[in-house]
């Protein structure tokens, strides 16, 4: 039983079959990742940036004695942004190879065709039964970034203050819980316009002043709160370097990290491994529940990898971004259309 889904009206009930199903697929495929809970999942799975739109689909297991639905055995949503669907896929290990993610792929397939976008894109975990599956439908993989995880049990924090302060003469960090504050708003635009090229089109970045706002807003709506360090170049007053990590309610002990920038001028200063061990210092106090830190990198950027095992990160996965023609999709799911 296969139908499409608005999270903003399901049931309490369907809620809670999803995060059983999320978690059962994360004890089958990450063992390591903390479980997910209901707090917010509502908001999590409906709320998105103005101009994007998220579609999706359920998949129950026969009704029960008394008529209601059965449990959850798949959840399939498409986010659709830019020039692309972005995909999202949970089938129940029950449920796996009995052809439900091919069914619930084509149903995704076909809207992203009829609402005329050209490609779908898809983020799948290294070392997952996903690899595969995507990898038979079709999909390509197009980047790879290595998945690292802080434990933040295991941290020197002593040495990490003394890194905290490792910045040259003429910058100041801050710390901005919240987001950053409104007059710093476009300094902040103009520093993650520095890596606007590096874009990886599947978790976008936004350089406008007022689409970050946007992002902001909907990242607390989605019940995610947002950190931000800042170094700030005292003479100009311009952001010369930034790091992000969010705290989902959703999985509140391990955070999300997100970018870290330091803006090409101001390299050479110090100033990436200072921001981001001020983060975790300040998200010491802010989160004392907070247990790990998780973050994402290229595998090119070296500097960065080098931070972070200075920082106490270990490499975990790889996470590999693919991606397929919607028509060529459509036409190998269902032929006869």
């Amino acid at each position: 039983m296969v139908r499409e889904w608005d999270p903003r009206t399901a049931s309490s009930a369907e809620i809670a079959s999803l995060v059983d199903t999320l978690n059962a697929v994360l004890a089958a495929d990450l063992p390591q990742d903390p479980p997910w809970r209901e707090s917010s999942l509502r908001e999590y799975l409906s709320e998105v940036m103005p101009g994007e739109r998220r579609i999706s689909w359920v998949a129950h297991a026969e009704p029960t004695a008394g008529g209601g639905p059965g449990a959850m055995l798949g959840h399939i949503h498409v986010l659709l942004l830019g020039d692309i669907g972005v995909l999202e896929v949970l089938v129940h290990p029950t449920a796996r190879r009995t052809g439900l993610g091919r069914d619930l792929v084509r149903l995704a397939a076909r809207r992203v065709y009829q609402e005329g976008f050209r490609s779908i894109g898809v983020e799948v975990v290294g070392e997952t039964p996903a690899v595969a599956f995507y990898e038979a439908l079709g999909f390509s993989r197009e980047y790879v970034e290595t998945r690292s995880v802080l434990d933040l049990a295991a941290v020197d924090w002593t040495t990490l203050a003394e890194m905290a302060t490792a910045v040259s003469a003429g910058y100041r960090v801050e710390f901005c819980p919240g987001g950053p504050p409104d007059d710093l708003i476009d300094a902040y635009a103009r520093a993650k316009a520095e890596v606007r090229d590096l874009d990886d089109g599947l978790r976008p970045s936004s350089y406008d002043p007022q689409r970050l706002r946007d992002s902001l807003d909907t990242l607390h709506r989605r019940g995610m709160k947002p950190y931000i360090v800042l170094a700030i170049h005292e003479r100009t007053g311009e952001v010369a370097g930034l790091t992000e990590v969010v705290v989902p309610a959703q999985h509140p002990t391990r955070a999300d990290q997100y970018d870290t920038i330091v803006v090409q001028d101001h390299r050479g200063y110090g100033i990436d491994r200072a921001i981001k061990a001020r983060m975790l210092l300040e998200l010491r106090s802010a989160e004392p529940t907070l247990a790990e830190v998780q973050t994402w990198n290229a595998q090119a950027n070296e500097a960065m990898l080098k931070v972070n095992a200075e920082l106490g990160y270990r490499s975990d996965r790889e996470w590999c971004e693919y991606s397929v023609d919607v028509a060529e999709l459509v036409h190998r799911l269902d032929p006869a259309r």
